[in-house]
């Protein structure tokens, strides 16, 4: 297993800045994260540009980018320049979001069939992300999105199945189509909470995982420490990613 950082942790910094930190903290791989909302790099720049942006990544650290999560609903000429800089980074995963919650289900596989088939041309893994108000909350839903889009994969981001139930979703079914995780301690009540304090089961996780990859290799795709805007900030989110980092590779 591969133990990244994704720059939306350090939501706050200009994207190199963000890269350097990461590397400071002892990463040596990062997620990119794409945001039309925040300057850090917005998606519409990165696909104008794919050349420039590759570059801006080569000279911002020696990190490996091993993903990129694109959190901003794009148009497909966006989406294409976008899988255009994956390549150029030799990049090999991308997660989306999925359509809101209430959006016809076979709009959102035409949908994903056709962001897929893209990816599928560059040799490129695309998933979609578990997440609360989108058809992903629920996961066997998202499982069936998985089977109806042929090679479509699952980014677990166990938070959503923890925070605002009054018990814990069980999502032990989204494990077969996992390709990749965002990972931050969560409570019933809070999607962040400091590591420890929370009631995400790490070393299930991690089992769940080892059982459903190759039997010679395990799962060799990436977990990411991933944390989210407008919480922690200053030497509480520098410690909390180290500490993160420690956490999941003691596992």
């Amino acid at each position: 297993m591969q133990i990244t950082a994704s720059t939306r942790s350090l939501w706050d910094f200009a994207f190199p800045a963000a890269c350097l930190q990461i590397q400071e903290l002892g990463f040596d791989k990062v997620e990119i994260w794409l945001n039309e909302e925040y300057d850090q790099l917005p998606p519409s720049r990165v696909a104008a540009d794919p050349e420039g942006s590759a570059g801006l990544m080569r000279e911002a650290s020696r990190l490996t980018p091993n993903a990129i999560f694109l959190d901003s609903e794009v148009d497909i000429k966006t989406f294409k320049g976008i899988v255009k800089f994956a390549k150029l980074q030799r990049i090999v995963q991308i997660t989306i979001n999925s359509s809101p919650k209430g959006t016809p289900f076979n709009t959102e596989i035409d949908r994903l069939r056709e962001r897929k088939a893209i990816c599928h041309h560059e040799a490129i893994r695309m998933s979609i992300l578990t997440k609360t108000g989108t058809l992903t909350e629920d996961p066997h839903t998202a499982v069936e999105l998985c089977q109806s889009a042929k090679g479509l994969g699952i980014t677990l981001d166990p938070s959503y199945y923890i925070c605002g139930h009054t018990s814990a979703v069980n999502f032990d079914v989204v494990f077969d189509h996992v390709q990749h995780l965002h990972l931050r301690d969560t409570s019933p009540t809070e999607l962040q909470v400091l590591a420890g304090l929370g009631d995400v089961d790490y070393n299930h996780i991690v089992q769940m995982l080892r059982q459903t990859g190759d039997q010679r290799t395990g799962y060799q795709r990436s977990l990411s420490v991933d944390l989210l805007p407008r919480t922690m900030e200053g030497e509480e989110r520098l410690r909390e990613m180290r500490k993160l980092r420690l956490l999941l590779t003691s596992l």
